[in-house]
């Protein structure tokens, strides 16, 4: 039998390039030779958008249409909504009594959003749903006894609690979950537009799967760069400069890059033409992908069945393992 693995996105808005290079790219890689489960959390997602269900709701079909655009097999590839496994909400009740709130609050993925939140909000937007997370996350995982879960690197800190809430049940109740090994891609963290912080949703610094043409040309023309360039022919600085490590993930064309970089550092070359050649490289990665997702504009039948058919099945697999769960807990009485 294969062996599985087990990802997910928050339908909180369309996928992007960080999508791409932190999870997307790796599922792509793996979903021939395992098992590939897709989780759409839905009920994550409220976490942070607990006053606005429709704006969860809404993006469901929107992200597996990314999912599909993108080269996700629906052949090979098992699309799941979390809502609809109520199984996943047991398990995360059950493995509440596995993690104490200080290790909670010690994630470091949880410690930083937290900081986020209250620079943002105030602490009274720290939930119970926000800061057990990392408790459903472990249960989504071991749920369908998942094998590998390809992660961007910020995340890696989740599965290294979920690894932890799994030694522990089965240190107590017997050899009952899977462990997991987690999978961290080669481009494990993609810097935004911005420059000051990863590509995210929430901050708007992003380049979508859906964006036209148009767009993504002035996404990438208003590129952050080096502050400290001011003309063309001064010398600028590759590391770190977003432009030269999106040249560097997406152009193929390496004699290309190498040159950019020689001439930028000596002030022989311009943003403006740095930019150009790195907009025809995104360009030339998104088309396809757009056509794809364009495809499939008006075939909210078809997305439905495709999600009712996977879920199904995750939910064939998610009871048998919440049965094996109880069952090694002594909580399955009425039926002994």
């Amino acid at each position: 039998m294969k062996k599985t693995i087990l990802t997910g996105d928050r339908p909180t808005g369309q996928l992007h390039l960080g999508h791409y290079v932190g999870s997307l790219k790796s599922r792509l890689k793996f979903q021939n030779d395992y098992d590939t489960i897709i989780l759409i959390a839905n009920i994550q997602a409220l976490t942070d958008n607990f006053d606005n269900p429709k704006k969860v709701s809404e993006n469901i079909l929107e992200v597996l249409k990314d999912y599909i655009s993108v080269g996700l097999d629906p052949n090979l590839v098992t699309f799941v909504l979390q809502s609809d496994i109520s199984e996943i909400a047991e398990l995360t009740v059950l493995y509440s009594n596995l993690v104490t709130i200080s290790r909670l609050m010690r994630n470091p993925t949880v410690k930083s959003e937290i900081i986020e939140k209250k620079n943002k909000f105030s602490n009274d937007l720290i939930t119970l749903g926000f800061l057990g997370y990392p408790v459903s996350q472990a249960a989504d995982i071991t749920a369908f006894m998942a094998d590998l879960v390809p992660v961007g690197e910020d995340q890696a800190p989740m599965l290294e609690q979920t690894i932890e809430i799994v030694k522990k049940f089965n240190n107590i109740y017997g050899n009952i979950l899977k462990v997991p090994k987690i999978y961290i891609s080669d481009v494990p963290r993609l810097v935004g537009l911005d420059g000051k912080s990863k590509m995210s949703k929430s901050i708007g610094n992003t380049i979508n799967f859906s964006d036209t043409t148009n767009i993504i040309k002035n996404k990438i023309m208003s590129m952050y760069t080096d502050p400290n360039r001011i003309h063309k022919n001064d010398p600028g600085n590759v590391e770190g400069n977003p432009v030269f490590i999106y040249h560097n993930i997406f152009n193929s064309n390496k004699e290309e890059v190498k040159d950019l970089e020689s001439r930028y550092r000596i002030g022989r070359v311009g943003d403006v033409e740095v930019k150009e050649k790195l907009f025809k490289v995104i360009e030339e990665f998104i088309s396809p992908i757009r056509e794809r997702r364009l495809s499939l504009e008006g075939k909210d039948k078809y997305l439905f069945e495709i999600l009712k058919s996977g879920t199904k099945r995750g939910r064939d697999i998610a009871s048998k393992t919440l049965y094996n769960v109880k069952n090694s807990m002594d909580l399955n009485f009425l039926e002994n």
